[in-house]
């Protein structure tokens, strides 16, 4: 099952070695105490984790704007509580979960060990839809920024996954070839998708159990990539 030819293994971020949702959780909770927000935090996280994942899949789209993508999912999730909150205690509570989120830094189990076993062989980068000013901070304070030669981001590059061009930019950040290029996400449109139409190899971290095209390379446990690489 190994993969022949690969020198570049490009990873997503979020949801693929840092872990999001946890690390989201966490934030919430520390912003709604020091603001004195009383809604539930789990029944807040029911509902906005698909208005934000909606909203991220439009921002991808370029069809809303980062500031509207921020702002947006918080005020749909306390509308959709029955909640009042107040437009500048959103804008501030939008402001202050970005500040806070990269405070904690869980990965996904397996992420350091996969990380060790791949440096030797490959080089390692990072192409993230995220915004550039937190995920350096989560991969700095995870400290797991050393592992990769690059980093490419959806606001240097220009263009968000899956259009081809972030991933073209990467190939060039990297000096590599998409025949010698394996892409490894958790989102099968954005990452796997977006990957093979430039060219690269990819493998779906389908961690969600979502159901795909059985000839596309997968794994449930990251650790299970050594399979392939």
């Amino acid at each position: 099952m190994k993969t022949n030819g690969i020198k570049h293994v490009f990873f997503d971020l979020d949801h693929t070695l840092w872990d999001f949702d946890r690390n989201s959780a966490l934030t919430f909770q520390k912003i709604f105490d020091i603001h004195k927000i009383t809604v539930s935090t789990q029944e807040f996280l029911e509902v906005y984790e698909p208005i934000n994942l909606n909203y991220w899949k439009l921002y991808r789209e370029e069809k809303i704007d980062k500031s509207n993508l921020r702002y947006r999912r918080l005020k749909d999730t306390f509308d959709h509580l029955n909640f009042a909150v107040e437009d500048d205690i959103i804008d501030t509570l939008s402001i202050d979960y970005i500040e806070h989120l990269s405070s904690y830094n869980y990965l996904f189990e397996g992420t350091v060990e996969l990380l060790d076993y791949l440096t030797p062989k490959y080089q390692l980068h990072i192409i993230t839809n995220g915004f550039e000013e937190v995920q350096l901070k989560k991969m700095s304070k995870s400290n797991i920024a050393h592992y990769f030669t690059t980093i490419t981001n959806s606001e240097t590059a220009g263009v968000k996954k899956p259009n081809p061009i972030i991933f073209n930019h990467a190939l060039t950040s990297a000096k590599a070839f998409p025949k010698e290029s394996m892409m490894i996400g958790d989102n099968f449109e954005a990452d796997i998708l977006g990957a093979l139409n430039a060219g690269y190899d990819a493998i779906f971290f389908n961690f969600r159990n979502e159901i795909i095209e059985p000839k596309i390379k997968q794994v449930k446990d990251l650790l299970d990539i050594k399979m392939y690489l």
